[in-house]
């Protein structure tokens, strides 16, 4: 049933409970007809000005791009000495090895040390939707929070209306008074 219908009908109604007995008349062009149409069209008129204020949502994000710069990497000393640190550390149990091989690993270790945090780079990070590289989970909300993505599901009609809310504030609506 229409807008209109529903305002003729209450107008009629209204006639009713007041005591008018006799039929009044709702046909096309009648003065009621006439009312009713002006005030459906002002209803939705001021519908369409109204803001409307989110107060409840849950939504997947949908990451498109993700690019990050170079980053620094750290060294293990380990992985800086290699494969020399076991002969290093094989000539330290010859007697009076650990004489000789203490001034060559602090000389090592200072060489090295520079390269230790961050002495080398991860290229950036350039991914993409389209490109099959970029895999992302995560949600928007308003509202309560969700504990996790898993706690709602918005792929249909039941979940949208579930999940999302929207509504006319007063404060909006007294606006367009």
């Amino acid at each position: 049933m229409s807008l209109k219908q529903k305002i003729i009908n209450a107008k009629v109604q209204a006639a009713k409970d007041s005591g008018v007995t006799i039929n009044l008349d709702t046909s096309n062009g009648s003065y009621i007809e006439r009312e009713a149409q002006y005030i459906s069209e002002a209803i939705i008129e001021t519908l369409t000005e109204a803001n409307f204020t989110i107060t409840q949502l849950k939504a997947p994000v949908v990451v498109e791009r993700l690019k990050t710069p170079d980053l620094g990497v750290n060294i293990e000393l380990a992985t800086l000495l290699g494969d020399k640190a076991p002969i290093l550390d094989a000539i330290k149990k010859i007697p009076g090895g650990e004489a000789v091989v203490a001034p060559l690993e602090s000389a090592l270790q200072k060489a090295i040390q520079p390269l230790l945090e961050a002495g080398a780079k991860l290229p950036g990070l350039n991914l993409a939707k389209d490109s099959g590289g970029l895999e992302s989970v995560g949600y928007v909300y308003i509202g309560d929070e969700p504990d996790s993505i898993d706690s709602f599901d918005v792929e249909d009609e039941d979940g949208q209306r579930e999940f999302t809310t929207v509504k006319l504030s007063v404060d909006d609506a007294s606006e367009l008074i």
